[in-house]
Order: structure tokens, then sequence, then C-alpha cells
């Protein structure tokens, strides 16, 4: 199903259905502040196996997921002052962050050292998402095994029609992958150059 949903001020009714949808165990296509995603619940292991075989990719590289606000990361990762404070000051935004995971992240979800991948993304369709499911939202590139990426919602719904269960359609994205900057033990660390402003970590 291709579902158009306000980019700006996203309709509450189109955010419940596409929601009601995840929460049976559904895979939805959205769009975020940098490419369109694809996601499930968090706490859904046989959805986000689903999304593993769709990407092709191995468990051991775990996806990263969305988070409604700052508030809401601190159940999922534990975040220092200092933290806090680097995040404070660019979320919601075109970032990834690597923290220590906590209890409330799926195994599936972390990496062999506990890490998890963090977004708060500067889109109102991606956040009413994770707000209303009321759990994070998995979050992958909207891209074929082999590196295409799909920036038209048109053609990633009749590319994924038998795989995604609802296409958003919420305009056109920016097309550029995030920053990815782990801050664990406090260490800045820049892992993927991309749109966002990382010079205060360097």
């Amino acid at each position: 199903m291709l579902l158009k949903i306000n980019p700006h001020n996203p309709q509450k009714r189109q955010i419940s259905r596409v929601v009601d949808i995840i929460r049976q165990g559904g895979i939805v296509a959205y769009p975020t502040d940098t490419f369109y995603g694809i996601g499930c619940d968090i706490m859904n292991k046989k959805a986000i196996e689903k999304i593993y075989q769709l990407k092709q990719r191995q468990k051991t590289k775990p996806f990263s997921f969305i988070c409604s606000d700052l508030k809401n990361i601190s159940t999922y990762a534990k975040v220092s002052n200092i933290a806090y404070r680097h995040m404070k000051r660019l979320l919601p935004g075109p970032y990834t962050f690597v923290l220590s995971g906590t209890k409330m992240v799926p195994k599936i979800m972390l990496t062999k050292r506990r890490t998890a991948g963090i977004r708060v993304p500067n889109n109102p369709i991606a956040l009413a998402l994770a707000e209303k499911l009321e759990h994070p939202l998995i979050s992958t590139s909207a891209t074929t095994p082999d590196g295409i990426v799909f920036e038209d919602p048109s053609f990633l719904h009749d590319h994924f029609i038998k795989t995604i269960d609802v296409v958003i359609d919420g305009g056109p994205v920016a097309g550029v992958p995030s920053s990815i900057v782990s801050l664990i033990d406090d260490i800045p660390e820049i892992i993927r150059y991309g749109a966002g402003d990382v010079n205060i970590f360097e």
C-alpha cells in the first residue's frame, strides 16, 4: 500500500493506521531527513528478521533505530551528561549516535560490544511514528542489497510491493546518509561523514 502523509503536519489518523500495521508485525517504508527508511517495531524479532532477509544483511551488523526524542533515548542507551549535551545541540537532525545499549534493547539490535546506533531524525513523519508506537522504530535505508537507492516513494513501492506492507509517500528527502558519531566512553569518534556538521567532534 502507498499512503500519502503530509510531511510537515502528519495526519494523526494516517499515523495511527501505519502504527497499527507496525504493531501487527508489519514492515513500513517512511521518510527521514536523509533517505527513505525501512523499519518495524524494535521489539518484534520476527519483523526484524524479515528486514534482515529483505536487505540480505548479516545479523552481526545490527540496524540503527529511531527514538522519538532525547528523553526516549535514555531508556535504550546509556547517556552521560557529556553525550546528552552533544545530542541536545544536534538533535533532531541527520546524525546516528553510537552508544552503549541498555537492557531494554533486544540482543538482535546490539553489536558484540553491546552498542547501538540511535537516531532522532528531523522528520515529523518518522518522529510521529516512533512516538505513537511507543517503541523505537528500526531504521535502515530503503536500498536494494546491491546498493540501489530509492528516493521516489512510488518506485520504492513498486520494487518492494511483495515485502513491505506500507510505503509512506512523505515527499522528497535529502538523499544523503547520516553522519555516524560514536560517543562511547565520552570519546567522540566520527565513523562516517554524512549530512550534518560534525566539526564540534573534530
